[in-house]
């Protein structure tokens, strides 16, 4: 719930944390399963499992697999029961911001054509998680910063 100036909660009104956490929850499970949409996927019929070599391609830009749609799924589901608490919804933006910094390293380091290439990521798909990891990161960071986490409130020693 959020709190207002002195600490004391607000009725009604869902802090700027739990919104975006639910709105990036929220469209990582769609996004996993439009994955599965043939149409919006396109090149349906290469998708594979998982690995380089699939050839389906999200809104014909961004490189997807069973592997990498599921994954989209579930980190969308999880981030939705982890927006209900303000707590959850710092650690699932921050926590995932750091998750895909650090896959946009992994996809920036790796040979493409390799069998390290198992989600599999294109240049659309780097470029993507960069900006989302970059955006969640300050997100859970800068937006929760005058928050409490649903625990007891902590009385600065200058204040009564």
């Amino acid at each position: 719930m959020a709190r207002d100036a002195r600490g004391g909660a607000v009725a009604g009104r869902k802090p700027g944390v739990q919104i975006a956490a639910v709105a990036a929850a929220g469209v990582f499970a769609l996004v996993g399963v439009l994955g599965f949409i043939p149409g919006i996927t396109t090149g349906y019929d290469d998708l594979d499992f998982a690995g380089h070599h699939s050839g389906a391609k999200l809104l014909g830009v961004f490189q997807v697999s069973i592997l990498h749609n599921i994954l989209h799924l579930g980190f969308g589901l999880v981030g939705l029961v982890m927006a209900r608490s303000i707590a959850g919804s710092r650690i699932f933006l921050a926590g995932g911001g750091a998750l895909y910094l650090g896959l946009w390293l992994y996809g920036f380091v790796i040979d493409r054509e390799s069998v390290a290439n198992f989600i599999p990521v294109n240049d659309a798909d780097n470029w993507l998680h960069l900006v989302l990891g970059f955006g969640m990161l300050a997100f859970g960071l800068l937006l929760s910063n005058r928050l409490g986490t649903g625990s007891r409130l902590d009385t600065p020693f200058d204040r009564p």
